[in-house]
Parts: C-alpha cells; sequence; structure tokens
C-alpha cells in the first residue's frame, strides 16, 4: 500500500462519525494531415495550425497567428483552422466573444468545435449561450456525442438549471451514453451542485466504476448541502475502497470538519496535509484556515495564514472574516489595512467582512467611512450583502429607526434577509410599530419562516402582550409553520454529541441531569436570576426558569463538564442565536467552573472567560 494512503486510512479509520468537482479533458487534437505540395492554401492552414498548437501560449500569440492566417489567404471560413483557433482560445480562457466571432464564420463546424464553445461557455462567468449552442445543435441537424452531455452538465451546474439537467439525464439514457463514466461523473456534480444530494448519491451508487472525481463530487455534494456526517462517512468509505485522497477531498472533508465543529478531526486532517505536502496547496490551505476559524480557533487561524507560501484574496478574505465573527474587530480592520499596504486588491466579499467587522463591533462611522470607500476607491457597487450589514451595523446599535430609513432609501429592492435583520433589531431594542412593517413585508416575502414568528413572538413576550404571543402561535399552526429546533454539538473523544433542548436520549442523562441541578445552585449562589423575559409562553415564573434550564447549550456544557478534565476548553456549535439567558448563565459558569467556553451560535463566536464575554455583550 502506497505510504500516503496509509496514513490517510489511519486518519479516517481512528475516527468514529455519528452522522466537484468534474474534471473534463477534450481529446487532444492531432495535426491536419492534409497532404502538399500542389495546394498552397491547405499548406499555409497547415502551417498555421502548427503554430496554433506549438506557439499559442498566450492570447496575444495566437492573435498573431490568427491575423497572420489571415494576411496569408486562409478563409476566415476554413473550419480545420477554425477548430484549433476555438479550441486553443478556449484552453487560454480567452474572451469568449473573440471564439464566438471565429465560431459565427467558421463553414460547417463539426462536433468538436460546437463541443468546444459548449466547454468555454461552461467555463466562462456566463454559461447561458452553451444552452442557445445545445438547441442550435439539433437545428443543424448534428448529432451530439458522448463529449457533449459532460460540458452541457457543467452548464446546468453552474446555473443551477434543475429541469435542463434532467432532461439532458434522460437524453443520455436515451443514447446510450449514461454508462460512461465521465458522464456519469458529470450527473454527479450536476445533482450535487444543485443541491439534490439524494440524486447525486444515487447516481454515484449505480457506478460500476467510480474514481477519484465521483468520490469528490458526492462528498462535496453532502458537505456543501449541509449534511457534514454524510459527508463524513464517504470519505471513510473512499478509504475502505483504497481511493487516495487529493487537494479537493481534504477541502470537502475540512469543510464537513468545520460545519460539526470537529476541531480534533480537523486537526489530524491537518497533520495528514503536511504529511504528505498538501499543505502547500492554495485551497486546502484556504480551507484549514476556515477550520479553525469556525471552530473558534482563532490564533491556529492565524498560525496557517502567516506560514501559507502562497496567499490570494481568499486568505485575506477568510482571516478578516473569522476576526470579525469571533469579536475580534479592530484586529479584522488591521489585517484589512495590512491587506492593502500589501497591494492585495480586495474583493466584494472582502468589504463584507470588512462590515461584518464594523457591524459586530458596534463601530457605526467605521462602517460608513469603509462602505464610502468600496464605492469610491474601488469602484465596487455595492450588492445586498453590504445593504444588509449596513442595515444590521444601525440596527445592533440600537438605531432602529434610522436602519429603517436607510432601507426605505435603498437603491436595491430589500429582501427578506434584510427586513429580518431590521425585525431582530426591533426584538432586541423594543420597537413594536417598525416591527409590525418589517413582519408585512416578511409575510409577502417569506411568509413560511419560522424564525421571523419566533422573533415577533421574542418582541411581544418580552412587552408581555401574551394575547398576541397567542395569536401567533395559532398563526403558524394555520399556516403549517414548525419552528426549527435548537440543537448544540459538542466533540469529544473523535465523536461529536448533539442535543437538544430537554433531551433524554444521551445514555449519560441522569448524569447530565444532576449537574445541571448542581450548575443552577452554583450559579444563584453568584447572583443568577435568570432572564425569563422571553420564554414563549404565558406561564408561572417557576416554569419559565426550568424551560431556560434545559435549552440545548447548557445541556451541552453540562455534559462537557462532566466528562473532561477540570481547566479542558469546552467548544459549543448552536444552530439558533444564543438566547440572552444563556449566554448570561454561560458568562457565570465560566467563571465558576473556571473554563474557557466558547460557543458558535448563527451568527458569530463568544469567547467566555472568567465571567466575561468577547462579544462585550454586543450581539
Amino acid at each position: 500500500m502506497r505510504p500516503r494512503l496509509q496514513i490517510y486510512r489511519r486518519l479516517v479509520f481512528s475516527t468514529s462519525f455519528p452522522r466537484s468537482f468534474s474534471s473534463i479533458s477534450a481529446s487532444k487534437t492531432t495535426t491536419p494531415t492534409a497532404t502538399f505540395p500542389g495546394n498552397h492554401i491547405a499548406y499555409i492552414v497547415k502551417k498555421c495550425i502548427f503554430l496554433v498548437q506549438t506557439c499559442a501560449s498566450t492570447k496575444s500569440k495566437l492573435r498573431q497567428i490568427h491575423a497572420f492566417s489571415i494576411r496569408s489567404g486562409v478563409p476566415i471560413s476554413d473550419p480545420d483552422m477554425g477548430k484549433h483557433l476555438i479550441y486553443s482560445l478556449v484552453s487560454l480562457s480567452a474572451p469568449m466573444s473573440y471564439a464566438d466571432k471565429i465560431f459565427s464564420q467558421t463553414q460547417n463546424p463539426n462536433i468538436f468545435t460546437w463541443n468546444t464553445m459548449i466547454r468555454g461557455y461552461a467555463e466562462s462567468e456566463n454559461p447561458r449561450p452553451a444552452v442557445d449552442l445545445y438547441r442550435k445543435i439539433h437545428v443543424e441537424s448534428i448529432e451530439p456525442d458522448s463529449h457533449t452531455y459532460p460540458f452541457l452538465l457543467k452548464v446546468t451546474a453552474k446555473l443551477a438549471d434543475v429541469r435542463l439537467g434532467e432532461n439532458v439525464h434522460g437524453i443520455t439514457i436515451r443514447n446510450g451514453f449514461d454508462s460512461l463514466l465521465f458522464v456519469q461523473n458529470s450527473l454527479v456534480h450536476f445533482y450535487a451542485a444543485c443541491g439534490d444530494v439524494e440524486s447525486a448519491y444515487k447516481v454515484f451508487d449505480l457506478m460500476i466504476e467510480r474514481d477519484l472525481v465521483a468520490w469528490n463530487s458526492v462528498v462535496n455534494g453532502f458537505a456543501l448541502n449541509g449534511r457534514p456526517t454524510e459527508a463524513l462517512t464517504l470519505i471513510r468509505n473512499m478509504a475502505l475502497e483504497g481511493v487516495e485522497p487529493d487537494g479537493f477531498t481534504m477541502v470537502s472533508l475540512l469543510s464537513a470538519c468545520a460545519e460539526l465543529g470537529a476541531l480534533a478531526l480537523g486537526r489530524r486532517v491537518h497533520v495528514y496535509m503536511l504529511k504528505v505536502g498538501l499543505s502547500e496547496n492554495l485551497h486546502p490551505s484556504n480551507a484549514l484556515l476556515d477550520l479553525y476559524a469556525k471552530c473558534g480557533s482563532i490564533r491556529e487561524a492565524q498560525q496557517v495564514f502567516y506560514e501559507m507560501g502562497l496567499r490570494n484574496v481568499v486568505s485575506w478574505t477568510a482571516l478578516i472574516v473569522a476576526l470579525a465573527v469571533n469579536g475580534f474587530g479592530k484586529e479584522a480592520l488591521e489585517l484589512f489595512r495590512k491587506m492593502e499596504r500589501e497591494k492585495m486588491v480586495p474583493s466584494e466579499i472582502t468589504f463584507v467582512g470588512v462590515l461584518y467587522a464594523c457591524s459586530h463591533c458596534g463601530m457605526v462611522d467605521n462602517g460608513f467611512n469603509y462602505f464610502k470607500k468600496m464605492i469610491e476607491e474601488y469602484g465596487i457597487v455595492p450588492k445586498i450583502e453590504h445593504y444588509g450589514c449596513m442595515v444590521d451595523l444601525l440596527g445592533r446599535a440600537g438605531r432602529v429607526k434610522e436602519a429603517y430609513e436607510y432601507i426605505q432609501n435603498m437603491p436595491l429592492q430589500p429582501n427578506a434577509v434584510i427586513w429580518r435583520t431590521l425585525l431582530g433589531a426591533c426584538t432586541v431594542h423594543g420597537h413594536s410599530t417598525i416591527a409590525e412593517v418589517a413582519k408585512a413585508q416578511l409575510l409577502q416575502l417569506e411568509p413560511r419562516y419560522s424564525g421571523d414568528y419566533v422573533l415577533l413572538s421574542n418582541l411581544y413576550a418580552s412587552e408581555q402582550r401574551w394575547k398576541e404571543v397567542q395569536e401567533v402561535r395559532r398563526t403558524m399552526i394555520k399556516e403549517g409553520v414548525k419552528k426549527t429546533p435548537g440543537h448544540s454539538l459538542v466533540e469529544l473523544g473523535n465523536q461529536v454529541h448533539e442535543f437538544v433542548m430537554g433531551d433524554t436520549l444521551h445514555p449519560q442523562t441522569e448524569d447530565i441531569y444532576s449537574m445541571l441541578a448542581e450548575i443552577t445552585k452554583k450559579l444563584k449562589a453568584e447572583g443568577y436570576v435568570p432572564h425569563t423575559a422571553n420564554v414563549f409562553a404565558d406561564i408561572e415564573e417557576e416554569e419559565k426558569e426550568n424551560a431556560l434550564t434545559y435549552h440545548s447549550e447548557k445541556i451541552a456544557i453540562a455534559f462537557m463538564l462532566i466528562s473532561t478534565a477540570s481547566g479542558t476548553q469546552i467548544r459549543v456549535v448552536k444552530n439558533l442565536r444564543v438566547c440572552t439567558d444563556c449566554h448570561l448563565a454561560i458568562k457565570l459558569i465560566s467563571k465558576v467552573y473556571d473554563r474557557e467556553i466558547v460557543v458558535r451560535d448563527r451568527s458569530r463566536f463568544h469567547h467566555f472567560r472568567d465571567g466575561g464575554c468577547s462579544c462585550g455583550d454586543y450581539w
């Protein structure tokens, strides 16, 4: 067995699991075999094609050869010359407008040329014209071949056009191409990219032969569509079949670890990457940085960043966002300034991170200055995400009325996220009138999103408007809207444990609840008073306190307190925003039990230590 594979198998088999990349190579074009002498034009064509194949290493050289062919009398409609020019343009990622102009002048292009054009658009920023080309193939009565469909499926994956992709799938079955490996790989990638991981796995499961591309596509599909446990299980099966991973596999594996907060496994992946030399690969290194950031291990994220031999804008952006969501807004902005000094050009996503840092650290003036800088200095047209950050910036600072006015003056139509951000600010800062406006907008845009009902109910509950709370509950029942259940994840002994509110299914339930009782007793001795204002019911105060005691993050922390040695850091991943009472309680737990507790909620990290939190109670 190869050494790298042995290391990899030890990695995955020593781990207990709790719960893309199509690569299609066009056929190599051979030099035409047209005979010479006796035909001057045929000789010139042959000479120009040879130049294209051997000398066209850049777009400018290719243009020179093209110009030479025209000056030498080669007809612009020559199909052989057109075929090789288009193939070289696509291979060099030249503008498709140039390739399209040559294609439109080429006489009777063969299916290879059509396929090359579809491939070119599939790899471009605007893949839509490839669909029109595919339709024209049928109009021209040209028979597609086995290479047409993988390129077309890549287009449908990029467009997320499920209907077209399913039609192409049906055609491949009728034409007998569905048994070809590269077609099957493209189908797996298409379904995974469109979020239909069940269909992706179905195609994958029926494959007689599976190469690394197929494994990467299906693993990546599960990892990127909220199914990290299945992704990890597939990676274990991949090792069982003796398939050696590559950089793409590592990216998917690290993404799954990040989603679950599985820091220990992620660290072992890091060690494996160092042993096999994958740490020098930019994409896995960026994924590793992202893993540490999403597990709240910001210092390890910084170490990965500064040890990278090569960094791109994604690397800088990932660390800026990591610092921002971990509560280190000033460090995030300092890193951005360093990025500018390094002459790196920030992207629109970089500015989302910068504005996020300002928002979560209460730096309102800085946020507006950076928003202006993004437009005036870098020429970036603000997108809805940037406007969302500005609304959040004002809302978190308690300037709810200004946030509402900002939405009204936005040049873009506000989406549900914008109105939901405003509603959240109303809930925290108590603005019922504006909350009703946001509610009305959300009922039009996303009437069945449970989180909006919860936010509104929490606002009513904080004002003791129990009649309205009951009305919200009746509406949810009537409309069939179900509240997203909160859950918390913790990693222990290479296994991820999941807890829900009032959980009694864990084997150590009795010990966990004994610890919860002890925690409550010790916290009250420290002056803890449960924050019951947002409890989603009009019940007795004692019942409210009991309900708060059994929130999933508190159960998870109690489990870790009885399962780990004194002084061990505790990490919790929660799918919802941590509530005010849990935030208060965890601050005191960190002090009473002398533990550092890191909680990743829906929007940020909270680093609890010695009775305080990194967010400064500003979240």
